[in-house]
């Protein structure tokens, strides 16, 4: 085990051996020197070494291991040689492509990402062509090695990417089923950004002599500096960041994005816009960097455009304001980057833009800093109007305070006798020429409202299903007293719980509750990564103790309701089925539109064994499901009606 990894990092990508079309892709895009995990980790796993890495999301685990396993391929076997554990869809998709992007130049290189909600015909297609790289979620992983159609005899590495993940979202037994299967002989890479016991007991059974990796993070930031993000990505990242210029009062700013060449053209693309700007890089001399910085320093220029490690260290009073244009890779990254102000005491500003994509990033920064970062305004248009004119006004004044306005006083003065033109109507026309054809206020569009899951109106229904939960666990409590008081006050139900599904939904019941700690995160995690389901278009969750309900739109399909039937959820399948209207299970997901519903049942319950015998565990659900039969096409109606009979008159009797 080694000691904690230093986070002072100096070396470089190529200090570590990397493959000669890695350094390429690289420089490439940029990337000048490797993060603390990345650093430590590349040349253990170039020796074929079995690491654990505890380090938050958003150190650069991706590329920490993507980067010396692609090394290590050998790209004339066409069966799958690395498999990638991770616990949700989006990042088995953002690891296949990081994957991608970094094998730009390995020639013949195939990666395939595979999760529940695609088709499989695809993947399997994809699997027989031949593939390197397997990135996948646990229960797709194992539909396809049960199927046959993802062979591992020649797997050489396994990666768990956040395996505290997977355990939260109750994925380890299904984890430890493919450790159990691959071979013997292969090398394993455990991340994890925490280690509770059952992680820990993981790396004992199977990892081999690992060596431990721990990161720990620089994550103090200034108090006197105001954190602040914007959701918006592509090309209206530029216009975002020309109205911040426009609205903030900044005295000077610095602007970080990922890349050497990001940093020229975007500071082109400001001096065109009429601020004094500078790109600062890992290629710029020396001496010209010196001289940018003392620029800087002298008010000659507003704007450093520059990238992470060459403002390292930088240290100039007059930046105010630091802009996060592109998110950076690693949350150490960003507190070194908002540190360029508020020092010595003094107030500053760091923006952050974000991507919807970029999300996962947004809250690592929020967990590492302990700070929350608040969405800020983008300044209105009548902001920007104002800011304008009086930027005008200031130059008129700043002009007349000059010396050299004598000569120009005089063909004013003699223009205005000659065309006998009022002096203002002189000053509108030259300050028209002065602008150009540009346009000088901006006009009063609305707004266009902004379609992420940072907007209000979609957490609404998060808060919602979160307020459901709470009155849920506590209404359950108190209707199951009231059940033991009596029947006649089953009516007292809240009816929020009894509610029906809204138009287009189905409501279902899945074989997980209070009684298994689940969450609502947890089941919407679940749902969304194994059917592909976006978490908006997941209604109503209410938890009881042994089960919970959930309304998901009714036109599922049956081939998405078979992967949830099979998902796992806080150790837990989940076994879903519909509710049908009067609130019983109808036992099956499939039973929509089938004219013989009590065969299919029947079915069901002799292939689901234990799990049919569980639901039959209430004396209460027993009996109305063996009700519900009887209604059907009279299979069992001699034998139940006397027994309901027979009930009846007892207690009858009784009173």
């Amino acid at each position: 085990m080694s000691p904690e990894a230093s986070t002072d990092v100096s070396v470089t990508f190529r200090d570590l051996n990397l493959d000669e079309s890695l350094i390429k892709i690289l420089d490439e895009v940029g990337y000048e020197s490797p993060s603390p995990i990345q650093a430590a980790t590349i040349p253990l796993l170039l020796e074929g070494r079995d690491i654990i890495g505890q380090a938050q999301t958003g150190t650069g685990k991706t590329a920490a291991f993507a980067l010396p396993l692609i090394s290590n391929l050998d790209l004339k076997q066409k069966d799958p040689q690395l498999l990638v554990l991770a616990p949700t869809r989006e990042l088995a998709i953002q690891v296949a492509e990081a994957f991608q992007k970094y094998a730009t130049h390995v020639k013949g290189f195939h990666v395939l990402p595979v999760y529940g909600g695609q088709d499989f015909r695809g993947q399997i297609r994809a699997l027989e062509r031949g593939v390197h790289v397997v990135v996948g979620t646990p229960g797709r992983v194992m539909d396809h090695m049960r199927r046959g159609t993802l062979k591992l005899k020649g797997l050489k590495a396994l990666v768990l990417d956040e395996a505290d993940e997977m355990l939260r979202m109750g994925f380890i037994d299904d984890v430890e089923w493919v450790l159990d299967q691959i071979p013997e002989q292969r090398q394993i890479a455990l991340f994890s950004a925490t280690m509770p016991s059952q992680i820990r007991r993981i790396a004992t059974k199977y990892l081999t002599d690992p060596e431990q990796i721990t990161i720990k993070l620089k994550t103090e930031t200034a108090s006197t500096i105001r954190q602040r993000f914007w959701p918006v990505s592509g090309v209206h990242k530029l216009d975002a960041l020309t109205r911040i210029l426009e609205a903030e009062d900044f005295d000077a700013m610095i602007i970080f994005v990922r890349t050497k060449n990001s940093t020229v053209e975007l500071a082109d693309k400001l001096k065109a816009r009429g601020y004094s700007a500078a790109a600062l890089n890992g290629d710029i001399q020396q001496n010209q960097r010196e001289r940018t910085i003392n620029d800087i320093k002298k008010s000659r220029i507003d704007i450093l455009v520059a990238t992470d490690v060459a403002a390292r260290g930088l240290d100039v009073e007059r930046i105010s304001h630091v802009v996060n244009y592109d998110v950076p890779h690693d949350t150490e990254s960003y507190v070194h980057r908002i540190g360029r102000t508020g020092r010595a005491g003094r107030e500053g500003d760091a923006i952050l833009f974000v991507a919807p994509r970029e999300k996962r990033m947004l809250h690592s920064i929020e967990k590492a800093t302990r700070q929350k970062i608040t969405m800020m305004e983008l300044p209105s248009t009548e902001i920007i109007n104002d800011k304008r004119i009086d930027k005008f006004k200031q130059r008129i004044t700043d002009a007349l305070a000059g010396e050299k306005n004598a000569l120009f006083a005089q063909m004013i003065e003699q223009y205005q006798q000659e065309h006998n033109v009022p002096a203002e109507e002189i000053a509108a026309a030259l300050a028209q020429l002065l602008q150009g054809d540009n346009e000088f206020l901006l006009s009063n569009k609305p707004q266009r409202k902004q379609k992420t899951d940072w907007d209000s109106s979609d957490d609404k229904p998060r808060r919602e299903r979160s307020s459901r939960r709470d009155s849920g666990r506590d209404g359950g409590r108190e209707r199951g007293r009231d059940r033991d008081k009596g029947r006649s006050n089953s009516n007292d139900r809240s009816p929020r719980r009894d509610a029906p599904p809204e138009q287009g939904m189905q409501r279902y019941r899945i074989e997980v509750g209070h009684d298994h700690d689940v969450r609502p995160g947890n089941i919407v995690g679940a749902i969304a990564n194994e059917a592909d389901i976006s978490s908006k278009n997941i209604g109503r969750i209410n938890i009881a103790d042994d089960h919970s309900t959930v309304d998901l739109p009714a036109d599922i399909g049956n081939e998405a309701l078979a992967v949830l039937k099979k998902a796992w959820v806080s150790g837990q399948q989940l076994n879903i089925s519909a509710v049908s209207g009067d609130g019983q299970s109808s036992g099956s997901s499939d039973n929509r539109g089938n004219d013989k519903p009590e065969k299919r049942r029947v079915d069901n319950q002799k292939s689901e064994g234990s799990r049919t015998e569980s639901k039959f565990s209430d004396p209460r659900v027993a009996h109305k499901r063996t009700d519900n039969l009887s209604r059907g096409k009279g299979k069992g109606r001699g034998k139940d009606e006397p027994q309901a009979k027979l009930g009846l008159k007892k207690r009858k009797h009784r009173a």
